[in-house]
């Protein structure tokens, strides 16, 4: 259930004592190693980390009026969650992210980008940390411009061509 929290203290206070703890744990982590182009604040019923629209104006391409999401971070009914951006874009991040975390012996529970935990010991902070560390608001415009591009060349028809028109019956 996405919160209708208008400022980040209010979703923070919103929250029992011990998800309002994991999540700000989380929430430090992430506000020290971001670069600093990136914004906090609500988007979608959660904590979010964004390219403002005075960097990126076109914003999010799902919603225009959105800023561009980086990372997110929610209390969800049954675990918390913490989305990034970063990861959905780039097989090589994703891929790099998932070899770390194997390293710490910490199971990971991901889907696309979404990392779900029940605790804050569930969690690989320093891979964390690392991981976002390495995008800046730039790598992560021009990786999202590159996503966004081919997925729209993916999705578009192909031109029709004197190869691929059906030839008129000839009538009997």
């Amino acid at each position: 259930m996405q919160s209708k929290a208008t400022t980040v203290a209010q979703y923070l206070s919103e929250l029992p004592d011990d998800r309002r703890a994991a999540i700000e744990a989380v929430r430090k982590v992430l506000r020290k190693n971001l670069d600093k182009v990136f914004e906090e604040g609500m988007q979608y019923g959660m904590i979010g980390f964004f390219v403002p629209h005075k960097v990126y104006p076109p914003g999010y391409h799902c919603d225009p009026k959105q800023p561009l999401p980086f990372a997110c971070l929610a209390s969800q009914k049954n675990y918390m969650s913490l989305y990034l951006g970063c990861l959905y874009g780039s097989v090589s991040m994703t891929e790099k992210f998932q070899t770390e975390w194997a390293k710490t012996g910490k199971k990971l529970d991901m889907g696309k980008s979404c990392i779900r935990f029940r605790k804050l010991d569930d969690l690989a902070l320093d891979v964390i940390a690392d991981a976002i560390r390495g995008v800046s608001a730039k790598k992560f415009i021009e990786v999202y411009e590159s996503v966004i591009k081919n997925s729209r060349q993916r999705t578009s028809k192909p031109a029709a061509t004197k190869a691929n028109k059906k030839k008129p019956r000839a009538e009997k």
